[in-house]
């Protein structure tokens, strides 16, 4: 049943979709360690079915996502605790065709700071090419003195309308 905000609250219909989740479910006795030994960063883009997308089964990576699957320092933060404390050893990065991020500026930040009299600690993180912000988020992965595994970082761009991955080249550049 599509979870639609005509039909009432909307966590009051995800609760109740959890009950009747937890009425059939059966622990499947995972470890926490992702069983493909992979980190999976992404946009939070709603039209990204990441499991689907990638042909991934429960317990297989950890995904983290975030506006724009841009490598900030909290994602550092959840991939340093994926690979030393988790056992991960590959990072795939995906950002997305038609991203929010492509069109929003630091302007945000000043606007949100006008309407509620405080300016954010962080940074927007928008792009305008997102094949460059994805060889960018290679760069902060691969030089990041937390990361012990480094060597198996790819990058690529979603296409929303094919469902195609894209990968991008990190030394392909505009400077090529």
């Amino acid at each position: 049943m599509p979870l639609s905000s005509s039909e009432g609250p909307v966590t009051d219909r995800l609760v109740a979709a959890n009950q009747r989740y937890a009425a059939e479910f059966t622990d499947p006795g995972m470890d926490a360690r992702p069983v493909l030994k992979v980190a999976v960063v992404a946009c939070m883009d709603a039209r990204l079915d990441l499991h689907a997308a990638l042909g991934l089964e429960l317990g297989d990576c950890h995904t983290i996502r975030n506006a724009g699957g841009v490598v900030t320092d909290d994602v550092i933060r959840s991939l340093t605790i994926s690979q030393r404390a988790l056992g991960t050893r590959s990072v795939v990065l995906i950002h997305h065709t038609g991203c929010g991020l492509l069109n929003l500026t630091e302007d945000f930040r000043h606007e949100l700071e006008m309407e509620v009299g405080q300016r954010p600690s962080w940074a927007v993180e928008s792009f305008k090419d997102a094949d460059q912000d994805v060889r960018q988020s290679m760069e902060r992965v691969r030089t990041s003195p937390f990361l012990l595994h480094t060597g198996d970082v790819r990058g690529f761009v979603f296409d929303v309308t094919t469902g195609l991955l894209r990968e991008i080249d990190p030394v392909d550049g505009p400077e090529s």
